[in-house]
Parts: C-alpha cells; sequence; structure tokens
C-alpha cells in the first residue's frame, strides 16, 4: 500500500517537473520573441543627405569695408530710439508673430502625439451592471447563476505596436522636422517683421522729409508770388510772368497733400506692424540723422545656415523623405502585444477574492494581402513630394544668392546715386540764386528762373527718396543675409 502510494507521487512529482519544465520553456520562448520584437529593427525608405548644391565661391559686388554684423541687432546702428522702441514693440504684439508661436505649439503638439506610438498605451476600466432574466429569454438563463445577478469588472488593458519596420521611427522623424520648420516659419516672420518696421520707419521719415521740402518751397513761392502780385498791379511785369510764377507755386502747393496721404497711409501700415490700430506713428531722429549700418560680410555657403526661408524648405525637404519611409512600412505587417488584467465577480462582495482574477495577453498580426494599388499609390504620391521639396529647397537658395547681390549692387550703386544727386542740388541752388539776380537785373526772363526753380524742387526730392532707397537698400542687405540677429531679436533687450 505504502509502496503504491509511492510511486503514485513518483508519478506526478514527474508530470508535475515536466510541467514545469515546459512552462519555463514556454515562457522563455516568449520572452525571447518578446525581446526580439522590441528591438528596433531596420527602417524602411532612405535616410536623409544633404543634397550638393552648387554654391558661387563669391558676390559679384565684393566690398572691402564689410564687417562681421550679421549677428548683432543691426537696427540699432540707426542711432534712433524710437526705432528700436518701435520694433521693440512689434516684436511683442505683431499678430502674424503670434500666429507663428502658436503653430509652432501646435506642431510640437503633433510632434508628442505621434511619438507616443513608440511606447505602450495603458488604459483602465471599470464596469458595474445588474442583469435580470425570465423564462422567455433567449437563451434561457443559466440555473447555476444568480437571477437576478450582475457583473462587476475592474481591469487594466495595454497595446504596443512594436515598430519592427520603423513605420513609427520614420513618422517621428517627419513629425519632428515639421516642428523645426514651423520654428523656421516663425523666425522668418520675425525677421519680416523686424525688417519690415525698419523699412516703414525710414520710409516714413523720407516721406516727412519731402513734405518739409515741399512746404518750404511753398513758403518760398507763396512770398514770391506776394511780390510778383505787388508788380503785377503796379504794372511792372506782365500777366505772363505773373502766371508762370503762379503755377509754379500752384506745383508745389499740390505736392504737400499728396505727401500727406502717402504719410498718413505709411503710419497705418506701420501701425498694423506693431500690432495696434490706425494711428499716428512717433518720430525719432530726421532722415538726415540717422546713420547707416554697416555692411555685413558672409560668404554664399553661409546662407545655406543663417537664413530661415533656407532652413525651413531644408526641414521640409527631410519631413518629406522620411514619409517615403512611413508610405513603404505599409508593405509590411503589423505587430502589437496586448493584455488586459483585471478583477470579474457576479456580485461587488467578492470583487477582490482570487478567483475573480482575469487576465488576457495576444499578439495580433495584421498585414496586407491586396490593395489594388493603394499602398503604390501612397509610396509614389510621397516620393513626387520629396521630389517637390527637393526642387524648392534648390529654387530658395537661388533665390537668396539673387536676393544678397541684388542688395549689395543697390546698397553700392545707391550710394554712388546719392553722392552725384547730392552734388546735383548743390550746383542747383546755385544755378537758381544766379538766375534770380540775372532776372532782377534785367538780364534774362523769368522763364529762366522758372527752369532753375522747378528743377532744383524736383532734385530735391529725388535726392530725399534717394536717400530713402539707401537705407532700404541696407535693410534689404541684413534681410537677404539672414544671421544670427534673428535670434538677437527673439531675446528680450536685456539678455
Amino acid at each position: 500500500m505504502d509502496s503504491g502510494n509511492t510511486g503514485k507521487q513518483r508519478v506526478c512529482q514527474g508530470r508535475a517537473k515536466g510541467s514545469e519544465e515546459e512552462g519555463r520553456a514556454a515562457r522563455k520562448a516568449v520572452i525571447l520573441l518578446l525581446l526580439f520584437l522590441m528591438v528596433p529593427g531596420c527602417m524602411i525608405g532612405p535616410n536623409y543627405k544633404r543634397p550638393v548644391i552648387d554654391i558661387p565661391g563669391s558676390w559679384r559686388v565684393e566690398e572691402e569695408e564689410a564687417k562681421e554684423t550679421a549677428d548683432t541687432r543691426w537696427w540699432e546702428q540707426f542711432n534712433d530710439p524710437v526705432l528700436n522702441g518701435l520694433i521693440e514693440t512689434a516684436l511683442r504684439e505683431n499678430k502674424d508673430l503670434k500666429i507663428a508661436s502658436a503653430r509652432v505649439e501646435e506642431f510640437l503638439g503633433y510632434l508628442q502625439t505621434t511619438r507616443a506610438g513608440l511606447f505602450p498605451q495603458v488604459g483602465a476600466g471599470v464596469l458595474g451592471q445588474g442583469m435580470a432574466f425570465t423564462k422567455y429569454s433567449n437563451p434561457p438563463p443559466n440555473p447555476l447563476l444568480v437571477n437576478p445577478g450582475g457583473d462587476f469588472q475592474m481591469f487594466l488593458s495595454s497595446s504596443w505596436e512594436i515598430d519592427v519596420w520603423g513605420r513609427l521611427r520614420r513618422a517621428t522623424q517627419a513629425a519632428r522636422a515639421d516642428l523645426l520648420s514651423t520654428e523656421e516659419g516663425r523666425r522668418a516672420v520675425i525677421l519680416t517683421v523686424v525688417t519690415g518696421v525698419a523699412l516703414a520707419y525710414t520710409g516714413l521719415r523720407d516721406l516727412d522729409k519731402q513734405l518739409d521740402i515741399a512746404r518750404d518751397t511753398v513758403k518760398s513761392r507763396e512770398h514770391s508770388l506776394k511780390l510778383f502780385q505787388l508788380r503785377y498791379g503796379r504794372g511792372l511785369i506782365s500777366q505772363l510772368e505773373l502766371s508762370q510764377i503762379e503755377s509754379l507755386y500752384q506745383a508745389a502747393v499740390a505736392t504737400v497733400p499728396l505727401l500727406q496721404k502717402l504719410i498718413a497711409q505709411a503710419e497705418n501700415g506701420l501701425s498694423v506692424l506693431l500690432g495696434h490700430n490706425p494711428g499716428p506713428i512717433p518720430r525719432g531722429k530726421a532722415l538726415d540723422q540717422l546713420s547707416f549700418p554697416a555692411i555685413p560680410a558672409g560668404l554664399p555657403s553661409q546662407l545655406l545656415e543663417r537664413r530661415p526661408d533656407i532652413r525651413q524648405a531644408e526641414e521640409d525637404l527631410i519631413a518629406a523623405n522620411a514619409r517615403i519611409g512611413v508610405a513603404r512600412a505599409a508593405y509590411f505587417p503589423s505587430i502589437s502585444l496586448t493584455g488586459l488584467f483585471g478583477l470579474e465577480s457576479q456580485s461587488l462582495s467578492s470583487l477582490f477574492t482570487g478567483p475573480a482574477r482575469m487576465w488576457a495577453a495576444g499578439l495580433p498580426i495584421t498585414g496586407p494581402i491586396f490593395t489594388a494599388g493603394a499602398i503604390a499609390g501612397t509610396v509614389k504620391s510621397a516620393e513626387a513630394i520629396q521630389q517637390e521639396r527637393l526642387v524648392r529647397y534648390e529654387q530658395v537658395i537661388q533665390q537668396a544668392f539673387g536676393e544678397v547681390d541684388d542688395a549689395l549692387i543697390d546698397q553700392a550703386k545707391s550710394r554712388e546715386q546719392l553722392e552725384a544727386q547730392r552734388k546735383q542740388v548743390e550746383a542747383l541752388r546755385i544755378y537758381a540764386r544766379l538766375a534770380w539776380k540775372r532776372y532782377e537785373n534785367g538780364y534774362t526772363s523769368y522763364l529762366e528762373v522758372l527752369d532753375a526753380e522747378r528743377s532744383l524742387f524736383d532734385a530735391e526730392l529725388s535726392y530725399a527718396q534717394t536717400q530713402g532707397n539707401l537705407f532700404v537698400a541696407f535693410v534689404n542687405l541684413y534681410t537677404s543675409m539672414g544671421g544670427g540677429w534673428v535670434e538677437a531679436a527673439d531675446r528680450p533687450t536685456g539678455d
């Protein structure tokens, strides 16, 4: 009897030992499978490499006086505190800049959402419900169940897509590039706002100077007109000469409201840049008192890292390149881990007892068999977008090179033009003064005075316009060069 029981015990122990070993082997196989799936696999799709760009060795116009000022707050070189204050206001209040900042936050959220797919997703739930069955229920109630009864559950669920083919990693790369592209777009808005305010302010001061010239001319010609009216009343001059001076006076008068209109419109445009309602703009130094900034130094190759629009175009290219991998990964199976652990009972009092535990685990694998070319179409579309972004990147770089060359030529030739016009104004002032003397002494007719006055007025206005254009050329040069000044503008003044 004892020996029989001992044999049975040995058989049971052997079976238990065999079952334990089989369980260990099964668990080991599962663990190895999980470890294999958790190891990042190859990423489908091309890795990004910066395209080879044909970069010119130098600019068409070489400036010996160029200085390393591209990383400084260049607008402060105008030496006008009012302009500095307007730019600071625009950087705080400009609506386009606020929109761009909000877009950065938007794409940061997209990145967080996309990146979350790389990690397990865990959820929880609680369910409690009462149930009652009658003899008419279909199927009929189970006599072993409590009727009426209930069902109470408390569980944790999890799912995890194993990124074997790199689909999620490529999607994260694309989302990160989208975020960086949006940030470069925000920096481009900063560049536009700063240069826009500088251009609008210097343009406004240019119009102010032209208005001063026009008003001074009106006063001078009004005085002359009164003298001619007295002479005409005494019969000393003809009506022809009176009509000539009156036409000259009215031409100057007509210029004043035109300039006033342009000034009001310029103020309204600048107010919108500042993020304010249309209204008057404070003035600082006059146009003649503003200092010209230094010429920024830089090589063509530096534009690839300096200009926000180039960097934005490259990030767009990086995102499009990564999305090719996302599209190609759809050809391969999707592997996920799912799990459930919880408690379930027909009564709330027994929900937390040992037998109430429940669990489930799964390894679903899904893959395409026949898609009628849908995946191939998606891949083709992604590759075409990548080519489009590549050409766009190259186009932006070429445009940048052209803008820098244009700005360098503009400032160099505008300075030459300004110097020539300065000498012209000086010569015409002498001409006008001598013409008046010749007329007063009876050596010439008033036509000579008329020509001298008209030429001087036009030359003074043209000189003021060229002054303004030269400031525009310097602002455009800093805009086209890009540089660290965008980061400097993005920081508070005290930093």
